[in-house]
């Protein structure tokens, strides 16, 4: 067996739900390109998280729209996937990275789509809110991401988590819109799951930093010197 294989089944043995996940998506993609715009449209809004839809069929609208990417870009989601995804399973195991990706995507969904009906009813909003198409993957995807600070040691999770913060609350505070609020709510939603962090291994960089500069090309031909001339003296 080559090496990419072994990578290949190893990855897939140690985060097999976001191998099914991206599967599904995959699969989902491909169906959603054979469709016409207008089609498109109309399929993915009988399976978004609007609040028509949440008001009516709240618990298979939040299963579907899980199940799509509205932007029709699959690979982008598999790179991310890999990162992130992948990568929390394999420290939370699938059941607990399972849960926080799902409570994520619920608690983003509900307090996006209530500020959202919040705005309609005081006249920020129109009326026509109501069917905003709303699908997709990357309210769970935060919620991995703010899970993920607890990944690593202290003090490097602070700087991690300052990154995250101002990447979701920068767009939030120029845009104002409920994805923006959603995104946000998202990470909070993945920094309160720290209960179920407890107990887990967790990564220093410094280790990692150290690793690079070692082997950082020059660096290794200084040693190579260094003990080429210990061994020298030695004879």
């Amino acid at each position: 067996m080559t090496r990419a294989a072994t990578a290949v089944r190893s990855f897939l043995r140690s985060a097999p739900g976001t191998c099914v996940w991206l599967l599904v998506l995959l699969c989902t993609t491909i169906a959603l390109h054979q469709m016409s715009p207008g089609s498109a449209r109309d399929f993915l809004g009988r399976r978004s998280t609007n609040i028509h839809e949440l008001s009516v069929h709240p618990v298979r609208v939040l299963i579907q729209s899980a199940m799509w990417i509205d932007s029709g870009h699959w690979l982008p989601y598999a790179v991310l996937y890999a990162v992130f995804h992948a990568e929390a399973e394999r420290w939370l195991g699938t059941a607990r990275w399972l849960a926080v990706a799902a409570g994520a995507h619920i608690v983003a969904s509900f307090i996006s789509e209530g500020a959202l009906l919040w705005a309609i009813r005081i006249g920020q909003a129109p009326q026509s809110a109501v069917n905003t198409l709303d699908v997709g993957v990357s309210y769970a995807l935060a919620g991995i991401v703010g899970v993920l600070t607890y990944r690593i040691a202290p003090p490097w999770r602070y700087g991690y988590l300052a990154v995250v913060l101002t990447l979701c609350t920068t767009p939030l505070i120029i845009g104002r819109t409920f994805t923006d609020l959603g995104h946000f709510i998202s990470v909070l939603t993945g920094l309160a799951w720290y209960p179920v962090t407890r107990g887990r291994p967790v990564r220093n960089p410094r280790g990692a930093l150290r690793a690079a500069w070692r082997y950082a090309p020059g660096n290794r031909r200084r040693d190579t010197e260094r003990s080429g001339s210990s061994n020298q003296r030695l004879l």
